[in-house]
């Protein structure tokens, strides 16, 4: 962590200075068992909790305050992975100066532009804004300029970029973090939920002002900006949809022979499709593990299915007629229709290098030298300074003529920003070729 007593103490001349004394939590949510000078619990918003908006009538409301509030709006959105097949957002929290804390619920109000309007202007402040974008975008929210607060965190060098951290760490609240992980598509949704979901944008300009101001004092404003903008650029975009999504189950690698991934194969997908229809989570209608287990040993009836690790549920039974058609169709599959192994795309695992090729391997360990060395240098961590697998790129097949300047376009076919380039150019194009004795 960066120059932690310094933040804490800005934080604190913060309350007491710049926050209006309305703005600060009120005692109650201070705990009676807290030992002296730690942090305070932040136990219900200051304004109270929310109820979400349900109808277009309370959603005008919204926006006429939004619009009249002034200075960045906060926003978080709530998922409900591990239950749902989707990821949509199934609740949507904001909070601005002179509008205070809204709760919108997007299942019957899923087009939100009107909000998008009044607010399209203003700084969004998100807390790992990747995880919301794509989501906020399906209902029509999509910022122009955002600040990442656990970006800015990781720039900034700490060490635990979690929120609740950062505003225990930089603001002396406390957060609880134990709805994190619910299922948000259940209506209604408990007061104990809605005051969780208020109270993840209560505090998120306040640690957007102490992080920036922390950028500031490292000189990484102008670097938070290029992360910032390029989240703005790409970070509703759909997430590339892989070519064979089954060889991701977990336990994959017990699965030996081409017939046996076959049914891997067979079975992933008729789950799938269960999943999308009912909408929930893959995991929920069959486990990974159930489906290695079947592959394995490939059960011919109902009975022998049925004895299987993760085939003694109610409702994976009732769907045994369709495990068993699914291994049937594998069972059936021509030699020629088999999985084959994937020609892989990039280079290859990094512990093959030296058996491959030793010199690319060479390159690839006096290039994460540069990347190590400058990122500790500059107080970041090593995959913020660039994405290993850019590293990897570049190692392993590198510029035909090695200049800064083909190793700069090189690396920004990658996707890497400017500030990084600066940073690292010189050493990685003086890194690449092989030393002289």
């Amino acid at each position: 962590m960066t120059d932690e007593p310094p933040l804490r103490r800005r934080a604190a001349e913060s309350r007491m200075g710049d926050v209006s004394p309305s703005a600060a939590p009120e005692p109650e949510h201070a705990g009676t068992d807290q030992p002296s000078g730690g942090p305070v619990p932040l136990t219900a918003p200051r304004d109270g909790t929310p109820q979400p908006v349900a109808t277009p009538s309370e959603l005008d409301e919204i926006v006429a305050r939004f619009a009249a509030g002034s200075g960045p709006v906060a926003l978080d959105a709530e998922r409900a992975s591990g239950y749902r097949y989707s990821q949509r957002a199934y609740l949507v929290q904001l909070r601005r100066e002179g509008a205070g804390t809204a709760l919108i619920d997007p299942l019957p109000l899923p087009d939100l532009t009107a909000l998008d309007e009044v607010i399209g202007e203003a700084e969004w402040v998100l807390h790992a804004a990747s995880q919301d974008l794509a989501c906020l975008a399906e209902v029509g929210l999509r910022p122009r300029r955002l600040f990442d607060t656990e970006l800015a965190a990781r720039l900034a060098g700490f060490e635990r970029v979690g929120l609740a951290a950062l505003t225990e760490q930089l603001l002396g609240y406390s957060l609880e973090k134990h709805h994190s992980a619910a299922d948000w598509s259940s209506r209604p949704l408990p007061e104990s939920w809605l005051t969780y979901a208020a109270l993840d944008v209560e505090m998120l300009v306040d640690l957007r002002d102490a992080l920036d101001a922390e950028l500031a004092r490292q000189g990484k404003s102008a670097w938070a900006a290029e992360e910032f903008a390029a989240l703005v650029r790409n970070g509703a975009l759909p997430p590339r949809v892989r070519a064979e999504p089954w060889r991701r189950t977990s336990g994959m690698h017990r699965v030996r022979g081409a017939r046996a991934q076959a049914r891997v194969r067979s079975l992933w997908y008729a789950r799938d499709q269960i999943a999308a229809r009912r909408d929930a989570a893959p995991g929920r209608v069959l486990p990974d593990s159930a489906i290695v287990a079947a592959a394995e040993l490939d059960p011919k009836d109902e009975k022998t299915l049925l004895t299987l690790p993760g085939f003694g549920g109610r409702s994976v039974r009732r769907l045994a007629h369709t495990w068993l058609a699914a291994l049937d169709d594998a069972r059936q599959m021509p030699e020629d229709a088999l999985p084959v192994t994937p020609a892989v795309e990039g280079p290859p695992p990094p512990h093959r290098w030296a058996e491959r090729d030793p010199v690319a391997a060479g390159r690839l360990v006096r290039c994460r030298e540069v990347v190590v060395r400058i990122a500790g240098e500059h107080n970041l961590p090593p995959e913020n300074l660039i994405t290993p697998d850019s590293i990897r790129r570049l190692a392993w097949v590198p510029p035909e003529e090695i200049t800064e300047d083909t190793v700069a376009e090189t690396l920004r076919g990658f996707g890497a920003r400017e500030w990084q380039l600066t940073l690292l150019v010189p050493d990685l194009t003086a890194a690449l070729p092989i030393p002289t004795p």
